[in-house]
């Protein structure tokens, strides 16, 4: 099994020398742009299908795909309909950058093509997976903006676990992986997706930390944590490397 770092070198390099459409003309430059990140879901699913038995090669285009509907969202999020955010990983909003209009065009450019790597696939599932997760983030947005966080849980579970949950599932298509064996590693998906946004919150002092407090929400990523490593246990493989990555999220400081 690679370490999250050797396959976090496998998709920059993949996502580098990735060709998008030539019809899209002065977009590449803006659409690049956006591709910043750590890669943490391309990373989950190259993890997942190389605990599966494939190579991780096999899920670059799936893992890449699950990156530009992530990109994409963000493009969208920061733009002043919405989160109106100048800013993003230290340098300028794509639409601060480019100008609104440009930013719209990129981020529905992403997500255009990330679908031309999902369907890359013979087998539609994989395709399917990623409309779905994109469908129920875009549900999450619309009730983040609508201000209907009541339910803080499902807001989370749609607007960031959803391509978590993703993350997993296109590689467990892509492994073909039979429906019936799926669901300890869709737990897993679904508890790291949890995971994820409570420590984002308790490191901006949002969403669950700022409901239930610092404390509280940290209790509550641990019990993610732990739920996470629980269905490793009962997946009948070597998921060692998806494993270390439950502990990098669990102790991440930024």
């Amino acid at each position: 099994m690679r370490a999250p770092d050797s396959l976090r070198d496998l998709v920059e390099a993949y996502l580098e020398d990735l060709p998008l459409t030539p019809a899209l003309g002065g977009l590449e430059g803006p659409m690049r742009y956006a591709l910043g990140g750590k890669r943490v879901r391309p990373v989950i699913c190259l993890a997942t299908v190389e605990a599966a038995g494939v190579p991780a090669e096999e899920a670059l285009p799936a893992a890449a795909a699950i990156e530009l509907v992530h990109s994409f969202s963000l493009v969208h999020d920061d733009m002043p309909a919405i989160d109106d955010d100048a800013e993003r990983r230290g340098r300028a909003a794509v639409h601060v950058a480019y100008g609104e209009g440009v930013a719209l065009l990129a981020g529905d450019a992403l997500l255009a093509e990330a679908f031309k790597l999902a369907l890359l696939y013979p087998t539609t599932a994989v395709a399917r997976e990623l409309a779905e997760a994109a469908l129920g983030m875009i549900g999450g947005q619309y009730l983040d903006i609508k201000g209907a966080d009541e339910d803080l849980a499902e807001l989370h579970r749609l607007k960031t676990g959803r391509l978590f949950a993703a993350s997993v599932g296109m590689a467990l298509w892509v492994a073909d992986v039979p429906e019936r064996e799926q669901a300890p590693w869709r737990a897993f998906g679904e508890e790291l997706g949890l995971l994820f946004q409570i420590v984002d919150d308790v490191l901006d002092n949002d969403g669950y930390a700022l409901r239930l407090g610092e404390d509280a929400a940290r209790d509550l990523a641990a019990a993610a944590a732990e739920r996470a490593r629980d269905a490793l246990e009962s997946i009948p493989a070597d998921t060692s490397t998806l494993r270390e990555i439950v502990e990098s999220l669990a102790v991440r400081t930024t």
